[in-house]
C-alpha cells in the first residue's frame, strides 16, 4: 500500500473555486444538513472537486473545501488523504487504474495485474504513462472479493481478471471504448462459477413431485401475518410451586 500524499508543489494550481454551476450544488448539499452539522457536507464537496479538476484534488480544493465548511484545512486534508476514492496525483487522461493488494486478491493474482500497471503504465505508481494517458496505484478492499483478482477504474469494477483479461480491458480504455464493467469471464456478478450449485432441487419451489418445502405461491399468501418470533419461540415458563 503505498503512501498518499499530496502532490509535488511544481504540479499544484495557484488557486481553485467552483465554477458556478458547481457552487450552487454545493450550496444545496450543504442546506440539507442541520444547523452546526455543515461540515457533514465535505465528502460529496470534495468529490464534485474532484471531478472538476481533471480527476484529481489538489491542495487549492481541500483548502476551498475546508473554508466553506468552516473546517480546519487539516481537519479535510485527513479526510481527502484516508480515502482512496480521493485522487491527490495527476491522473491518466483515459483512466486511473486502483489495484485491489488486499490478501484474496493477492492470493489469486492481484500482484500479476501490478506487473502489467508497471510494464505498461510506469513503472512506479501516481506516475502518469509516457502518452499521458493512464495512471495507477494499490489500494486495499474494493469490496468484490469473490471476483479477485479486480481493479477500479475511475467508478467501475473490473473482475475475475488475468493479466491477458486485464490487458484488454487496458486496451479498451486506450481506444475510447471501455469494456462492460464487471466479471471478466462466464460469470453473472458474484454467483459461482458454471452456474448454481446448491438449493437447485425442483421439490424446493413446488415445481417437482413429493414432499418438498412448500413456499408461498402468490404474494398475498407471502404477506399473510404469522405468530411473532419472540412469541413462538420465548421462553417456557417455569411451572408455579
Amino acid at each position: 500500500m503505498s503512501v498518499r500524499r499530496l502532490a509535488p508543489k511544481e504540479l499544484q494550481p495557484a488557486t481553485f473555486a467552483f465554477t458556478p454551476e458547481n457552487l450552487d450544488w454545493a450550496k444545496k448539499v450543504i442546506a440539507r444538513y442541520p444547523e452546526g452539522r455543515q461540515q457533514s457536507a465535505v465528502i460529496p464537496l470534495l468529490w464534485r472537486a474532484q471531478e472538476q479538476h481533471d480527476g484529481w484534488l489538489p491542495q487549492k480544493a481541500i483548502e476551498y473545501v475546508a473554508e466553506m465548511l468552516g473546517m480546519a484545512p487539516i481537519r479535510v486534508l485527513e479526510v481527502a488523504t484516508f480515502y482512496t476514492m480521493f485522487l491527490l496525483q495527476p491522473v491518466g487522461k483515459k483512466a486511473h487504474v486502483q489495484v485491489c493488494g488486499t490478501t484474496p486478491c493477492m492470493l489469486r493474482g492481484a500482484e500479476g495485474l501490478i506487473d502489467v500497471c508497471r510494464k505498461r503504465i510506469n513503472h512506479e505508481p501516481f506516475h502518469l504513462s509516457a502518452d499521458g494517458d493512464f495512471s495507477w496505484e494499490e489500494v486495499e478492499c474494493l469490496g468484490a472479493c469473490v471476483n479477485a483478482p479486480m481493479v477500479l477504474i475511475w467508478n467501475d469494477t473490473y473482475e475475475d481478471l488475468t493479466p491477458e483479461s486485464f490487458n484488454k480491458v487496458l486496451d479498451g480504455f486506450a481506444q475510447g471504448k471501455p469494456p462492460k464493467p464487471g466479471p471478466q469471464i462466464d460469470r453473472q456478478y458474484g454467483a459461482p462459477v458454471g452456474g448454481a450449485t446448491t438449493l437447485t432441487d425442483p421439490s424446493l419451489y413446488n415445481k417437482g413431485k413429493g414432499a418438498g418445502v412448500k413456499v408461498p405461491t402468490t404474494d398475498a399468501s407471502a404477506k399473510k401475518p404469522t405468530e411473532a418470533a419472540n412469541v413462538r419461540e420465548g421462553a417456557a415458563q417455569k411451572p408455579s410451586t
